[in-house]
């Protein structure tokens, strides 16, 4: 699974500010997709609509099982988002 193709669809949702896309363990699948989004206003986002959004546009293994809404993202030194720091505290 690309999480950039993922990404890339996600941020076609109006309201997305930042979208990063991990994997994450899962009971039955091993590991599954989970977005992680920043919205422009947190009213206008939900996670039903963005794993709808993404059932019309990808794959349906690529389809996010979990999504999680966040005020930022935390980055690197470099300012790229930091997917470590994303996956250590994050709940499925």
């Amino acid at each position: 699974v690309s999480p950039a193709e993922i990404e890339r669809v996600i941020h076609e949702i109006d309201g997305v500010s930042e979208v990063v896309v991990v994997g994450v363990p899962d009971p039955i699948l091993g590991q599954a997709v989970k977005a992680v989004v920043v919205p422009v206003d947190r009213d206008s986002l939900t996670a039903k609509g963005v794993m709808h959004h993404c059932a019309r546009r990808l794959e349906s293994f690529m389809v996010p099982k979990y999504v999680e809404f966040r005020a930022s993202l935390p980055k690197t030194p470099s300012g790229k988002v930091s997917r470590r720091e994303i996956l250590r505290n994050s709940d499925p």
